[in-house]
């Protein structure tokens, strides 16, 4: 049975992200040993996009309130990008301290976060 799912993200400044993680969106972690933190994340869910390449994949975070959530995050001197409105949600880019980005958005459309697979 499949119990969960473990997410890997690249960076070129590995320690800074996971300090990022860590003390910026406040995420708790176990030490995998070395100084390899490993996050706890909110529950997830995974969409299938049609594409012309596959191994093309991106993470997003979601929330309530877009808004209040750059907010939060702008009083931590966190940068994030303009809003950008989509069909299916509003959304901004996190700038993460090893040079990456990653999404946050607030969904328009329904989401499978309250169902758990079986």
């Amino acid at each position: 049975m499949i119990s969960g799912a473990h997410v890997i993200m690249y960076s070129k400044d590995a320690e800074a992200d996971r300090a990022f993680f860590r003390d910026v969106l406040g995420f708790r972690s176990v030490d995998a040993g070395y100084g390899w933190l490993i996050f706890a994340l909110p529950p997830a869910e995974a969409a299938f996009h049609p594409d012309e390449e596959n191994d093309r994949h991106e993470f997003y975070f979601m929330c309530d309130d877009l808004k209040a959530e750059i907010s939060a995050l702008k009083n931590k001197g966190v940068v994030c990008s303009d809003i950008h409105e989509e069909r299916w949600g509003s959304i901004t880019k996190v700038s993460l301290p090893g040079g990456g980005q990653i999404g946050l958005y607030q969904p328009k459309h329904p989401t499978a976060l309250s169902m758990r697979s079986s």
